[in-house]
């Protein structure tokens, strides 16, 4: 969804992105290139974490567009590994609604897919989602 900042003018695309139990609302805005994650910036958030910045900005650079829009995020839930596959997932999906041409190039490199692996829950009688009780014979 395309909407316009009452307070600069800029247009905003929306995208939300999910995975284990982190949700992630993100908003691009033209821009240089920042994150902010909940109001700190994205660095700082992911503790210099290569990995997860890099995947986070994966989508933009597969389209070339790193240093066009800021990314504005607001995560909740999981850890930061979650959240930050959570926020790749509406990077793409604002990126799609920024230019439907988006889609086709973001969705071979699989970022479009919704990671739907999340934790077992505990079944009764068990320790944990599978572990049992230790056998006694006698």
């Amino acid at each position: 969804m395309q909407a316009i900042d009452n307070t600069s003018g800029r247009a905003m695309y929306w995208g939300t992105g999910r995975r284990k139990s982190a949700v992630a609302r993100v908003r691009l805005v033209p821009g240089t290139g920042k994150l902010i994650v909940n109001g700190r910036p994205g660095d700082l958030y992911f503790q210099f974490n290569p990995n997860y910045l890099g995947g986070i900005k994966a989508p933009l650079e597969t389209l070339g567009l790193e240093n066009e829009y800021d990314i504005l995020v607001k995560a909740e839930g999981g850890g930061l590994t979650g959240q930050a596959n959570s926020i790749r997932l509406g990077v793409a999906r604002a990126l799609c609604q920024l230019d439907p041409d988006n889609r086709s190039p973001l969705k071979v490199e699989g970022y479009l897919t919704r990671d739907p692996r999340a934790k077992e829950r505990k079944k009764y009688g068990l320790h944990k989602a599978r572990k049992a009780p230790q056998y006694s014979k006698r």
